[in-house]
């Protein structure tokens, strides 16, 4: 359980980064008697009077804050870099750095179920919170799926169940950070436009585990070493589910259902003909959210009730139109190539929209699946030309200036039968806000070209 002993009364605190859980934190810490300044490289932001008039000091335009000189704690966003100088200057006084996920966890009343990984982690979040609701349970989801852990600690309870989505980011200014059950959903390389290396990026994830005892859960994917080796010291009891490598899992996929492993043989849990997701890789989030709610004793009838209806997230295998036998898919959360892949996987006679800021990984990595299932690849953003050269000769490649300049050529080339599929393998940061931006282009270019052809013919 976590510290309610902490106390920040009268300390001079600053929390660096005022996006949306800064904000949170620095309310919070208000809240509890501490001398807040919020300070973020952004000369402005909004509700800045809000703050003023809530006593909150602002230090705006400036990477390092007069105020972190008198600071007794700081606190930082998830969007804020570790390897900050002004940081490092902080840490060799001892003053403490933590994150804005391990400050609300210091006082929060509930228990948490924390789901980290590299794909997945949003889907499986809401499952599981739709899985305990339905089961009758005080649950409250938060975390990188955008509701700041922050904001739910005034509502937390000792009854209370809190579904955190727990970044790599947030995971690495953790500290105490203790969860009743944590689950690592898959592990592969990403992030490393921020993290120093891929075994950096790996240390912050396992930290999930870190403080758990033999009282907690390890919630682990079988199906990927890294994930398991990840996990290899991890104190907490494990459960393993997997899809494939059954053999090994405590929770698996087989035959129309997934199974629980017991001491009397396989008992089934929740028969597959509940699940409304596409996408093998969606499964795998499905028995991730089984063996979960599992773990926090929820039985099977709740579970397979909570899936019915679910057909998923905004840009995760989206499914957006039809224009004739053309479907047209919003993957756009696929913000890695490991996540690409999988999503290209899913579909025969593909045409993948790739590209923006890289981010780290080999785009060679989906030669396999689109030469199995390629129709072709438009290439767009700044890595379009790495694109083109770890592609070309496995499909056809095309470049696009535009997300309406995309989506037609991507229509051109899997007509008449085929699945135009953004999964940019790739960062939004070059063209758009973030990926729920680059998600909505691509839907409003969809239905555009949809409404342009009502007798159901790309024409010239």
């Amino acid at each position: 359980m976590s510290m309610n002993t902490f106390s920040v009364e009268g300390a001079q605190v600053v929390v660096v980064g005022a996006a949306r859980s800064g904000v949170a934190a620095a309310e919070l810490l208000t809240r509890r008697g501490a001398h807040v300044t919020l300070t973020d490289q952004k000369p402005v932001i909004a509700a800045s009077d809000h703050f003023r008039s809530a006593g909150v000091q602002l230090e705006l335009g400036v990477a390092d804050a007069p105020a972190l000189q008198q600071a007794d704690l700081v606190v930082i966003s998830p969007g804020v870099p570790m390897d900050l100088p002004a940081l490092a200057a902080v840490r060799v006084r001892g003053i403490p750095v933590i994150g804005e996920l391990e400050l609300a966890f210091r006082w929060l009343r509930g228990r948490v179920v924390a789901i980290t990984g590299t794909k997945g982690k949003s889907t499986t979040t809401t499952l599981v919170g739709r899985m305990l609701e339905t089961a009758g349970r005080r649950v409250l989801v938060a975390g990188n799926i955008g509701v700041p852990l922050s904001s739910q600690v005034e509502q937390s309870t000792e009854d209370t169940v809190h579904v955190v989505e727990a970044s790599s980011f947030q995971l690495e200014t953790t500290d105490t950070f203790r969860p009743w059950i944590a689950a690592l959903l898959n592990f592969s390389p990403d992030h490393l436009d921020r993290h120093p290396d891929e075994a950096a990026y790996g240390r912050a994830k396992a930290r999930v585990f870190a403080n758990q005892t033999a009282a907690e859960w390890a919630v682990i994917n079988a199906d990927n070493a890294a994930a398991l080796s990840l996990a290899t010291s991890a104190r907490a009891k494990r459960l393993r589910y997997a899809v494939d490598n059954i053999a090994q899992a405590d929770v698996f996929v087989e035959r129309d259902f997934i199974w629980q492993r017991t001491s009397e043989g396989p008992t089934p849990l929740v028969p597959l003909a509940s699940i409304e997701l596409a996408g093998r890789h969606m499964l795998s989030n499905v028995a991730a959210a089984t063996a979960i709610c599992l773990a926090a004793g929820v039985s099977a009838e709740p579970m397979a009730r909570a899936l019915g209806g679910f057909t998923g997230l905004e840009h995760v295998m989206e499914p957006v139109a039809s224009l004739g036998r053309v479907r047209f898919v919003n993957d756009s959360k696929a913000t890695n190539v490991d996540a690409a892949g999988r999503s290209i996987e899913s579909f025969d006679r593909v045409v993948a929209i790739l590209g923006g800021r890289y981010k780290g990984g080999a785009f060679e990595d989906l030669r396999e699946a689109l030469s199995e299932r390629g129709r072709g690849v438009v290439a767009m953003g700044e890595a379009a030309p790495m694109i083109r050269q770890a592609l070309d000769g496995v499909v056809q490649v095309v470049d696009a200036e535009s997300m309406a300049d995309a989506v037609r050529k991507a229509l051109e080339l899997a007509w008449p039968d085929g699945v135009v599929l953004l999964a940019p393998a790739c960062s939004s940061f070059d063209m758009f806000a973030d990926y729920a931006g680059r998600g909505r282009a691509f839907k409003e270019e969809v239905l555009r070209v949809v409404n342009q052809h009502p007798d159901g013919g790309p024409g010239g």
